[in-house]
């Protein structure tokens, strides 16, 4: 932008910034402006003061400031030491950054000598003790103590001071020696202690300092002593010398500081001399990351600062660290409620000054909280903190029965809790987190009515959530509402509710309790219907399903075929196959079957019934050690016909998954719950049940990235990322934890922004649910189009196809000269619109005629032999961009494999060949091929040195040689001839007779094997079985 736009975009910053002045990205933002801009210094400086004054800052804004206090501030006058010193100290409360602790201390050693050395300044009057040696080494220890724990850099600032304590040892006056050089030695065995990288040169100072001050017969006891303090810091060091390498080569990376952190604090006694600094880096990162506006940075930055608050508390650090360090994270990120929510409950349980002043910090926090205007948009950040000041009222109000005023107050807080929930998300707060708290307090306060009403509310705003709803009715049947039970009950038995058969078992079992047996009929007969409409759309659904699965194996045979050497395999789905033809000549006329006039009518078999997993399967765990398959067979054996049973063993946990053939199995199969095998109870559940299917995250996240988001709600039993071979843009993938808990807890997740404008969709993967899942008919509302003039245009195209629905998006292929290449996609917003845009086949547009289909990303590979811009055929293309890649471990994911290759090379897309263990990858360009080649670092996967070569160049089967179908199964055409160009300028050849392969069976009969191919009749013969 030119000058004029930045100064407009500054004023409005400006003017944003005095409405919400905390919030960081507008700070940045405001700070980036000035800098863009000319001649504004001045208003860079208070861009960064303003900063300081709201928020934590780092180092790159604290460094500025402290630089413009130094030149502006008189060092004579004690006034302006102590401002430039406060600064400091401020900064350093902020972040840890050692180039600041450095700069401090620099700035302490420099003033000391500057006016106690021999060549010594005379020091002003009004200086008074500062800088005196008594005052510069206790302000030298403080700032020192700040870094001390940095294991890899501490001794910037250590050494710094060793230095300069021997410098007054060697100049003390003789009295005072004595009792100076027990002091070092105490300096120097605490040193050792401490584990840090320079420890041996640490105990190369000690000795000489002990052989230069100490008597000589003290010599080697001291050293043994030392050196038993130093081997166990030693032992502390070597056991974090990884992660720390880690940290280097990772470039300090948001990912290893997490797992440096997850070690710590796995530990059963926990190191808080390390755990904190590691915790300070961590979060100082972070905050540099934000500042550089990187995506996640925040997110990081909150999961941080509360776990590191956690840990001092479950540590027992102390009160006064606590506090210190809530009110950093409080600076730090204002935004964050968990945060807010962690204050509230530490000043509830350690203020000691009496319960009026208690409350009034309560409150003044609470209010505080609200005041940032960062918390409203965010229904994660709201209720966290409405709980916590609800809990803290509740526990005042059970301490204190006789304050009528407790009871409104809390009821206020949740009320207007709910509210902001509600103005924050049209979904609100799926776990209805407040409503259960205010709902529970109406039944501690006799106020039955209004804790009904509680969930007559609840259940108009979630009109689908059956947690609303049962809430609702078991409310009415807990307080004897029975009619208005019923009532409800048959008003909602139809409704569209995310899980009707939890409404369907509440009511049956209502009516059984409390109906007559006219009642308990009519509610069986009422369920009855409404389950025989769900199964019926639940079978068209599955049949839908096998349809689908039936055309995406067909196709991805199909499509493997331009994947050089990919394996076929074996489908019992016939399939027809034009013979290629040449470009400008006519299709000859085929022969009719002997004896026969018309084609022969070929029945296909009907499509295999797909393996309903997600309903088949349920989910084991708290398995015994020793717990074998047969046993976990025998348990469910009857339940129903048992498929497969798999058994995992976790990093502490055993589990199993066992599939039946049945759905009908299941229901039986959860009685198992509780069951014990091995003197151990089970814990059995559906597996879709603890599984989260999660969608609209950052593209930059890989499956590290899910494992530490969700990481933290429970043990994670698997994470499965689609395969992208069909489809580029697809981006979703299923979180499995071992526990449904963990899964339900996961939910907070829901609409959280990762990315700005990017909130991530987290549901729990209901088979009944997947039109939730956003691309899951995104083929059906997309048609594509061909046979399109070089001269057509998107407007052309929005024209024509606008007159069948509403357009999502128009994509059309264009050259290099901005011509089309002759097809396109276009996307309605609904599937009917898509359908009925299947009128416009064979219409005439621009003098040609197209051809419109509904569009399947997965067939887009079953292109014709063109000529690519390379020059070479499309297939020879193609392999000349792809890279065989052998030695995969067992059952990978096409997707898990993407991402790691895609961190080297761009990748176009991957096919994995499980039981060969060896994948294609196809790259964009020969260019990134060669990348990918030629990499000298090995390639590591899930443990295993991948094994690169070029394809088709080693040997590997290209695709005319690839194993034929078995009898009845796909039809795998022969390659087509190569023929040459017929025309003006060029006379017509036969191609020349094709040798057949050893390896490919012959189709031809020995007297045509020599001369020509076969026909379509022929084929079709074949496939009749003739």
């Amino acid at each position: 932008m030119d000058e004029a736009q930045s100064l407009e975009a500054l004023t409005k910053v400006l003017n944003d910034l005095s409405e919400s002045p905390y919030d960081i990205s507008l700070h940045i933002q405001h700070i980036r402006l000035a800098q863009s801009l000319e001649g504004m210094e001045a208003q860079l400086k208070s861009a960064m003061e303003m900063l300081s004054d709201f928020l934590a800052a780092g180092k790159d804004v604290w460094s500025v400031l402290i630089e413009e206090k130094e030149k502006a501030v008189g060092l004579e006058t004690a006034e302006g030491v102590e401002e430039l010193l406060a600064l400091y100290f401020r900064a350093e409360a902020d972040y840890l950054s050692l180039p600041i602790l450095q700069k401090h201390l620099q700035f302490l050693l420099d003033s000391h000598e500057r006016y106690s050395s021999a060549e010594a300044e005379p020091k002003p009057a009004a200086l008074g003790d500062l800088f005196s040696t008594p005052w510069t080494r206790t302000a030298i220890t403080e700032v020192v103590n700040k870094g001390i724990g940095h294991l890899t850099e501490s001794h910037l600032l250590w050494d710094l001071q060793r230095d300069w304590e021997l410098q007054q040892l060697e100049t003390a006056a003789v009295s005072e020696k004595a009792s100076l050089t027990d002091a070092i030695q105490l300096f120097f065995l605490t040193r050792l202690r401490q584990p840090h990288a320079d420890s041996e040169e640490t105990a190369q100072y000690y000795s000489t300092f002990t052989t230069n001050y100490r008597p000589p017969e003290e010599y080697e006891a001291l050293l043994m002593s030392a050196s038993k303090l130093r081997t166990q810091a030693m032992k502390s060091f070597e056991r974090r010398e990884p992660f720390e390498r880690a940290l280097a080569q990772s470039n300090f990376s948001i990912d290893e500081y997490a797992r440096y952190i997850a070690y710590e604090r796995r530990a059963r006694n926990p190191d808080l001399f390390v755990m904190n600094t590691v915790y300070e880096r961590a979060i100082a990162e972070a905050d540099k990351l934000r500042f550089n506006s990187k995506d996640g940075a925040e997110l990081a930055l909150r999961m941080f600062w509360a776990g590191y608050c956690d840990s001092l508390r479950i540590n027992q650090a102390g009160p006064d660290v606590e506090l210190s360090v809530l009110k950093r994270a409080i600076r730090s990120v204002p935004a964050s409620g968990d945060i807010w929510a962690r204050y509230i409950r530490y000043v509830e349980g350690h203020d000691d000054t009496g319960e009026s002043v208690e409350a009034v910090a309560g409150a003044e926090i609470f209010n505080q909280a609200f005041t940032t205007k960062l918390l409203q948009s965010d229904v994660e950040q709201i209720v966290p903190v409405i709980l916590a000041r609800a809990g803290y009222e509740r526990r005042r109000m059970e301490a204190d029965s006789d304050d009528e005023e407790i009871l409104p107050t809390l009821i206020a807080i949740l009320e207007n809790g709910i509210e902001m929930v509600h103005q924050a998300s049209k979904t609100g707060d799926v776990k209805l987190r407040l409503e259960k708290y205010l709902a529970e307090i109406y039944h501690l306060a006799n106020l039955h009515d209004s804790a009904t009403a509680v969930w007559e509310a609840a259940a108009k705003f979630y009109k689908s959530s059956y947690i609303a709803w049962t809430s609702y009715t078991d409310s009415l049947i807990k307080y004897q509402q029975y009619d208005k039970a019923r009532k409800v009950f048959s008003d909602i038995y139809m409704k569209n509710i995310d899980w009707p058969e939890a409404i369907w078992e509440a009511w049956i079992a209502f009516e059984h309790l409390y109906g007559s047996v006219e009642e308990l009929d009519t509610c069986l007969d009422k369920v009855e219907k409404a389950q025989y409409q769900i199964n019926s759309r639940r079978a068209k659904a599955a049949e839908k399903a096998n349809f689908e699965a039936m055309q995406i194996i067909t196709e991805a045979q199909a499509s493997s075929l331009q994947m050089t050497g990919a394996p076929v395999s074996n489908v019992d789905v016939p399939m027809d196959v034009d013979v290629p033809q040449e470009r400008g000549t006519k299709r000859e006329a085929e022969d009719e079957p002997s004896g026969a006039h018309k084609k022969p009518r070929i029945e296909q078999k009907p499509p295999p019934l797909k393996r309903d997993r997600e309903n088949c399967t349920v989910f084991v765990g708290d398995l015994a050690t020793g717990v074998t398959e047969e046993e976990l067979a025998g348990l469910f054996k009857d339940c129903g016909k048992v498929r497969e049973v798999k058994i995992t063993q976790l990093p502490n946990t055993l589990v199993a998954t066992v599939e039946f053939f049945e759905r009908d199995s299941i229901p039986a199969a959860l009685t198992k719950d509780k069951k014990k095998l091995h003197d151990q109870e089970v814990a059995v559940h559906l597996a879709w049940k603890s599984t989260l299917y999660v969608t609209n995250f950052p593209e930059s996240a890989d499956d590290a990235v899910i494992r530490e988001l969700f990481g933290k709600y429970g043990t994670i039993f698997d994470v499965r990322w689609p395969s992208k071979k069909f489809k580029n843009t697809r981006r979703f993938c299923y979180v499995q934890f071992t526990s449904p808990t963990s899964a339900q807890n996961a939910l907070e997740l829901h609409g959280r922004e990762l990315e700005s404008n990017q909130p991530i969709n987290v549901y729990i993967s209901n088979p009944e649910r997947k039109k939730e899942r956003t691309d899951q008919d995104a083929n059906e509302r997309e048609v594509y189009v061909a046979g399109l003039s070089k001269f057509t245009s998107k407007a052309d195209l929005d024209k024509l196809f606008k007159t069948y629905g509403t357009i999502k998006e128009i994509r059309m292929a264009m050259d290099d000269k901005g011509h089309s290449k002759g097809f396109a996609f276009i996307e309605y917003e609904q599937e009917k619109d898509a359908l009925a845009a299947l009128d416009a086949n064979n219409h005439e547009l621009k003098k040609r005629r197209i051809a419109v289909t509904l569009a399947d990303a997965r067939a887009r590979g079953r292109n014709r032999n063109v000529v690519a811009d390379s020059g070479l055929s499309k297939a020879a293309d193609t392999r000349t961009r792809s890279v065989r890649i052998r030695n995969l471990p067992a059952a990978t994911q096409e997707g898990l494999l993407q991402q790691t290759l895609e961190k080297i090379a761009a990748v176009k897309r991957v096919e994995v060949f499980v039981d060969q263990q060896e994948a294609v990858v196809e790259l964009e360009n020969a260019a990134e091929a060669g990348k990918l080649l030629l990499r000298p670092e090995p390639i590591v996967f899930n443990g295993n040195n991948l094994q690169l070569s070029e394809e088709g160049r080693d040997g590997v089967l290209t695709r005319s040689a690839a194993p034929p179908p078995k009898t009845g199964g796909l039809f795998v055409p022969r390659a087509a001839v190569s023929r040459p160009r017929a025309g003006l300028g060029h006379a017509r050849k036969h191609a020349a007779p094709k040798a057949a392969s050893s390896t490919v069976p012959s189709f031809q009969s020995t007297s045509s094997s020599q001369s020509q191919g076969k026909g379509q009749d022929d084929f079709r013969k074949m496939l009749g079985g003739q």
